[in-house]
């Protein structure tokens, strides 16, 4: 019955993995990847035939397997594991959430450290699996995964291998509040240096990055390719240089645009800049071409920001 069910999986995994994209790129998270896959036939059948003590772990497996369709989500930071699962959860049906971080620290333990969340939306039947961690967390957790179980371990060494397992991933979680650290130390001296680099005809993504971080202190960081999206947008709408960008932010009320916004989540830095052009250009901002993969979306922030405060 599975075999006959995965090429319809197959289509809800597109569609799942296009959906949450989409979510994180309009939130402007940064993020590392995000990927998706459909159970396999093999994998699905050597779960279903999974015993506890002689008896059947799952009774009646095509609804109890609940990772048929699995996406998964890297970030950089720890943070940004926080910020997708608040995002995910504000726009889909979440049906469960762990933090296995959080469990192990509970234990007073490291080790295995991911969110995993069951989310479904409007329109599928079938529920999607969704691993959130960071990139270190990931390379954790796919090393030990291939060790314990695609490889034979010695009886004599396994509680070597325990120790170092738990030791790497005491580092890899100190590595991750450092990067964190790192990270909000930028924030404080952007914070401090408002002055913009000089630029000459079009802003480079370099620098367009740098003065949004200067700009927006206080906003998470945005994927690279983003930024280098937003200058192209800025140039369609004829501002080439830094202080132009500057003059028509300055006569823009920031503020009441994210008041109208209502963020639920840690908006990036081009997110920001989305919604002030947004608000400063109207239609013609959504008409741009670089806009036309997203016409919709833009429409229905751009009704919220000409609503009457």
């Amino acid at each position: 019955r599975y075999a006959d069910r995965r090429p319809a999986l197959i289509a809800t995994t597109e569609h799942y993995l296009a959906l949450v994209t989409r979510l994180l790129d309009d939130a402007g998270i940064n993020y590392l990847s995000v990927t998706a896959r459909t159970k396999s036939v093999a994998s699905f059948a050597a779960k279903a035939d999974r015993s506890v003590h002689g008896r059947r772990l799952y009774t009646d497996p095509s609804t109890q397997i609940t990772d048929q369709v699995g996406v998964r989500i890297i970030t950089y930071l720890r943070e940004d594991v926080t910020a997708v699962g608040n995002l995910l959860a504000d726009e889909l049906h979440v049906l469960a959430d762990l933090d296995m971080g959080q469990v192990t620290a509970r234990e007073g333990r490291w080790g295995y450290a991911s969110r995993h969340m069951l989310v479904r939306v409007d329109g599928e039947t079938q529920p999607a699996s969704v691993q959130v961690r960071t990139v270190l967390q990931h390379a954790w957790a796919e090393f030990e995964h291939d060790i314990r179980y695609k490889g034979t371990i010695p009886e004599q060494d396994a509680p070597e291998l325990d120790r170092r397992f738990t030791l790497a991933a005491g580092l890899l979680e100190l590595a991750d509040r450092e990067f964190t650290e790192i990270r909000d130390r930028l924030r404080a001296s952007m914070a401090d240096d408002r002055t913009p680099a000089a630029t000459g005809a079009g802003i480079a993504t370099p620098v367009l990055a740098t003065y949004l971080g200067h700009r927006f202190p206080e906003a998470g960081w945005s994927r690279t390719e983003h930024y280098a999206w937003m200058s192209d947008l800025l140039g369609e709408l004829g501002i080439l240089t830094l202080d132009s960008l500057e003059e028509l932010l300055n006569n823009l009320d920031t503020d009441a645009v994210n008041q109208k916004m209502d963020y639920r989540f840690p908006a990036g830095a081009v997110r920001r800049l989305d919604d002030a052009l947004l608000s400063a250009f109207g239609d013609r901002y959504v008409g741009l071409a670089g806009n036309a993969h997203r016409v919709p979306l833009l429409q229905t922030r751009l009704e919220r920001l000409r609503v009457a405060p």
